[in-house]
Protein backbone atom coordinates (compact mmCIF):
# COMPACT_ATOMS: atom_id res chain seq x y z
CA UNK A 1 0.00 0.00 0.00
CA UNK A 2 1.32 3.46 -0.84
CA UNK A 3 0.52 6.81 0.68
CA UNK A 4 -0.88 9.74 -1.30
CA UNK A 5 2.67 11.00 -1.78
CA UNK A 6 3.76 7.80 -3.48
CA UNK A 7 5.94 6.32 -0.75
CA UNK A 8 5.32 2.86 0.64
CA UNK A 9 3.64 2.69 4.03
CA UNK A 10 5.47 0.91 6.81
CA UNK A 11 3.88 -2.08 8.58
CA UNK A 12 3.07 0.03 11.64
CA UNK A 13 1.43 2.72 9.46
CA UNK A 14 -0.61 0.07 7.64
CA UNK A 15 -1.83 -1.41 10.94
CA UNK A 16 -2.67 2.05 12.28
CA UNK A 17 -4.63 2.88 9.11
CA UNK A 18 -6.64 -0.36 9.30
CA UNK A 19 -7.50 0.34 12.94
CA UNK A 20 -8.53 3.88 12.08
CA UNK A 21 -10.75 2.91 9.14
CA UNK A 22 -12.31 -0.21 10.71
CA UNK A 23 -15.34 1.59 12.21
CA UNK A 24 -16.09 3.79 9.20
CA UNK A 25 -19.30 2.98 7.32
CA UNK A 26 -19.21 3.73 3.58
CA UNK A 27 -21.61 6.34 2.17
CA UNK A 28 -22.11 4.33 -1.01
CA UNK A 29 -21.65 0.55 -0.54
CA UNK A 30 -21.06 -0.14 -4.28
CA UNK A 31 -18.28 2.49 -4.27
CA UNK A 32 -16.43 0.40 -1.66
CA UNK A 33 -16.38 -2.59 -3.98
CA UNK A 34 -15.05 -0.42 -6.85
CA UNK A 35 -12.43 1.06 -4.53
CA UNK A 36 -11.29 -2.35 -3.33
CA UNK A 37 -11.01 -3.54 -6.94
CA UNK A 38 -8.95 -0.45 -7.81
CA UNK A 39 -6.76 -1.00 -4.74
CA UNK A 40 -6.12 -4.63 -5.73
CA UNK A 41 -5.29 -3.54 -9.28
CA UNK A 42 -2.89 -0.89 -8.00
CA UNK A 43 -1.31 -3.33 -5.54
CA UNK A 44 -0.69 -5.81 -8.34
CA UNK A 45 0.92 -3.05 -10.40
CA UNK A 46 3.20 -1.98 -7.55
CA UNK A 47 5.23 -5.15 -7.85
CA UNK A 48 6.05 -4.36 -11.48
CA UNK A 49 9.10 -2.09 -11.72
CA UNK A 50 8.50 1.24 -13.45
CA UNK A 51 9.64 1.49 -17.07
CA UNK A 52 13.11 2.95 -17.54
CA UNK A 53 13.24 6.68 -18.22
CA UNK A 54 14.06 7.74 -21.72
CA UNK A 55 17.69 8.68 -22.16
CA UNK A 56 18.29 12.34 -22.97
CA UNK A 57 19.58 13.17 -26.40
CA UNK A 58 23.34 13.62 -26.58
CA UNK A 59 24.45 17.26 -26.63
CA UNK A 60 25.13 18.68 -30.06
CA UNK A 61 28.70 18.47 -31.24
CA UNK A 62 30.78 21.55 -30.75
CA UNK A 63 30.71 24.01 -27.89
CA UNK A 64 28.22 23.69 -25.10
CA UNK A 65 25.92 26.69 -24.73
CA UNK A 66 27.01 29.23 -22.12
CA UNK A 67 25.51 29.18 -18.64
CA UNK A 68 22.37 31.30 -18.29
CA UNK A 69 22.85 34.86 -17.08
CA UNK A 70 20.46 37.28 -15.41
CA UNK A 71 18.06 39.28 -17.54
CA UNK A 72 19.30 42.64 -16.41
CA UNK A 73 17.50 45.51 -14.76
CA UNK A 74 16.18 47.10 -17.98
CA UNK A 75 14.81 43.86 -19.43
CA UNK A 76 13.12 43.04 -16.12
CA UNK A 77 11.56 46.52 -16.02
CA UNK A 78 10.24 46.15 -19.57
CA UNK A 79 8.49 42.90 -18.61
CA UNK A 80 7.12 44.32 -15.34
CA UNK A 81 5.70 47.36 -17.16
CA UNK A 82 4.12 45.23 -19.86
CA UNK A 83 6.33 46.43 -22.73
CA UNK A 84 7.68 42.91 -23.28
CA UNK A 85 4.98 40.25 -23.31
CA UNK A 86 5.21 36.96 -21.47
CA UNK A 87 4.73 34.26 -24.11
CA UNK A 88 3.89 31.43 -21.73
CA UNK A 89 3.47 30.49 -18.07
CA UNK A 90 4.13 27.27 -16.18
CA UNK A 91 2.92 26.76 -12.62
CA UNK A 92 4.90 24.09 -10.74
CA UNK A 93 2.89 24.31 -7.48
CA UNK A 94 2.11 20.91 -5.99
CA UNK A 95 4.51 18.92 -8.17
CA UNK A 96 7.29 16.69 -6.89
CA UNK A 97 10.84 17.50 -7.97
CA UNK A 98 10.82 14.78 -10.64
CA UNK A 99 7.43 15.87 -12.00
CA UNK A 100 8.48 19.54 -11.96
CA UNK A 101 11.76 18.78 -13.75
CA UNK A 102 9.99 16.84 -16.51
CA UNK A 103 7.21 19.44 -16.81
CA UNK A 104 9.73 22.28 -17.06
CA UNK A 105 11.76 20.49 -19.73
CA UNK A 106 8.63 19.73 -21.80
CA UNK A 107 7.32 23.28 -21.37
CA UNK A 108 10.60 24.84 -22.51
CA UNK A 109 10.81 22.53 -25.54
CA UNK A 110 7.26 23.46 -26.57
CA UNK A 111 7.80 27.18 -25.92
CA UNK A 112 11.00 27.18 -27.96
CA UNK A 113 9.29 25.27 -30.77
CA UNK A 114 6.58 27.93 -31.01
CA UNK A 115 9.30 30.62 -31.00
CA UNK A 116 8.49 32.08 -27.56
CA UNK A 117 11.09 34.57 -26.36
CA UNK A 118 10.09 35.13 -22.74
CA UNK A 119 8.25 32.77 -20.39
CA UNK A 120 7.44 32.74 -16.70
CA UNK A 121 7.85 29.76 -14.36
CA UNK A 122 5.99 29.89 -11.05
CA UNK A 123 7.78 27.90 -8.36
CA UNK A 124 6.10 29.27 -5.25
CA UNK A 125 7.83 30.89 -2.31
CA UNK A 126 7.82 27.87 -0.02
CA UNK A 127 7.39 27.74 3.74
CA UNK A 128 9.79 28.89 6.40
CA UNK A 129 13.00 30.85 6.02
CA UNK A 130 14.67 28.55 3.49
CA UNK A 131 12.04 28.86 0.78
CA UNK A 132 10.53 26.03 -1.21
CA UNK A 133 12.36 23.10 -2.72
CA UNK A 134 11.38 24.05 -6.27
CA UNK A 135 12.35 27.68 -5.66
CA UNK A 136 15.86 26.45 -4.85
CA UNK A 137 16.05 23.67 -7.46
CA UNK A 138 14.78 25.36 -10.64
CA UNK A 139 17.74 27.80 -10.89
CA UNK A 140 20.11 24.84 -10.43
CA UNK A 141 18.30 22.90 -13.18
CA UNK A 142 18.55 25.87 -15.53
CA UNK A 143 22.35 25.59 -15.32
CA UNK A 144 22.24 21.96 -16.55
CA UNK A 145 23.19 21.28 -20.21
CA UNK A 146 19.63 20.20 -21.17
CA UNK A 147 18.26 23.56 -20.09
CA UNK A 148 21.25 25.71 -21.12
CA UNK A 149 20.55 24.81 -24.73
CA UNK A 150 17.15 26.54 -24.40
CA UNK A 151 17.58 29.31 -21.80
CA UNK A 152 19.65 32.47 -22.37
CA UNK A 153 18.99 33.95 -18.95
CA UNK A 154 16.58 34.09 -16.04
CA UNK A 155 15.74 36.38 -13.18
CA UNK A 156 13.31 36.69 -10.30
CA UNK A 157 9.93 38.03 -11.37
CA UNK A 158 8.55 41.44 -10.47
CA UNK A 159 6.16 41.64 -7.49
CA UNK A 160 3.11 41.94 -9.77
CA UNK A 161 4.08 38.61 -11.37
CA UNK A 162 4.80 36.74 -8.15
CA UNK A 163 8.09 38.24 -6.97
CA UNK A 164 10.44 35.70 -5.46
CA UNK A 165 7.95 32.89 -6.14
CA UNK A 166 8.37 33.13 -9.93
CA UNK A 167 11.09 33.45 -12.55
CA UNK A 168 11.30 35.14 -15.94
CA UNK A 169 13.16 33.00 -18.48
CA UNK A 170 14.54 34.40 -21.75
CA UNK A 171 14.69 31.59 -24.34
CA UNK A 172 17.14 30.93 -27.15
CA UNK A 173 15.82 30.68 -30.66
CA UNK A 174 15.33 27.11 -31.82
CA UNK A 175 18.08 25.85 -34.07
CA UNK A 176 16.88 24.74 -37.45
CA UNK A 177 18.62 21.57 -38.56
CA UNK A 178 18.98 20.83 -42.25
Amino acid sequence: MTSSRGRRMSDSERILWREFTRGIAPLHPDAVQDASERAQKIASQETVPPPPRAKPLPPPKGKAPPAPSTLGRRAKQRVARGRDTIDGRLDLHGLTQAEAHDALLRFLHMAQARDARLVMVITGKGHGGEGGVLKRQVPLWLALPDFRAMVVGFDEAHLRHGGEGALYLRLRRARITK
